[in-house]
């Protein structure tokens, strides 16, 4: 299931597993995920997490905006160990689990912050910010704009309509001298959907 030229990709499967076995065990207390199924987890939060892995390549710092269980920031860190990855999550229980996870798992390149992403960017710089499902577009520009001005690119993974989104924020993006792109398109095995990966970045 995993491309075989993914770096690092036994590690994947093993870490991998492990991180959906504590997600699946921590979901009983807390409200993490509602895809329990093991092989429908594997597909939508780990394969889906690394797919663009290729898109982080030069990046020093990789920020991921509300990574909720980890996702995509922990699977991305163990296939990029070269990369510092920044896990952001404001709910403070859910940082907690994170950070228990990276520790777990003995990822020395991951960083987990109890703070909204957009609070962090305002202290500190990352090339590439991610953000999987937390916003629609015009919303994101809204958060992360003051950012992408200073150079950080916004990677956004959104479902198979995005066109009306991008669309929608047209008026937002002008004014903000913002593009938006669809850089990558991909469909998940076992007919689990289709991705769309938006980039937003500063207009030349």
């Amino acid at each position: 299931m995993l491309p075989d030229d993914l770096p690092h990709r036994d590690d994947l499967i093993a870490k991998g597993a492990r991180h959906l076995e504590l997600v699946v065990e921590a979901n009983k207390v807390m409200n993490l995920t509602r895809i329990v199924d093991p092989h429908e987890a594997a597909v939508k939060h780990v394969l889906d997490s690394v797919t663009p892995w290729r898109r982080l390549a030069g990046a020093k710092t990789v920020l991921d905006a509300g990574t909720g269980a980890g996702f995509p920031g922990i699977p991305l860190a163990i296939v990029l160990p070269h990369i510092h990855f920044v896990l952001s999550e404001s709910v403070q229980k859910k940082a907690r689990f994170v950070s228990s996870v990276v520790e777990t798992l003995g990822l020395d390149n991951v960083t987990v912050t109890a703070e909204r992403a957009e609070s962090f960017l305002g202290k500190k710089h990352a090339q590439i910010v991610l953000a999987r499902a937390v916003a629609p577009i015009a919303k994101a520009l809204e958060l992360f704009a003051p950012a992408i001005k200073k150079g950080t690119v916004l990677l956004l993974y959104k479902g198979p309509d995005v066109s009306t989104e991008i669309e929608e924020a047209q008026a937002f993006l002008k004014r903000s001298k913002v593009s938006a792109r669809i850089v990558e398109r991909y469909e998940l095995p076992s007919e689990m959907g289709a991705r769309t990966l938006v980039e937003l970045s500063a207009s030349r």
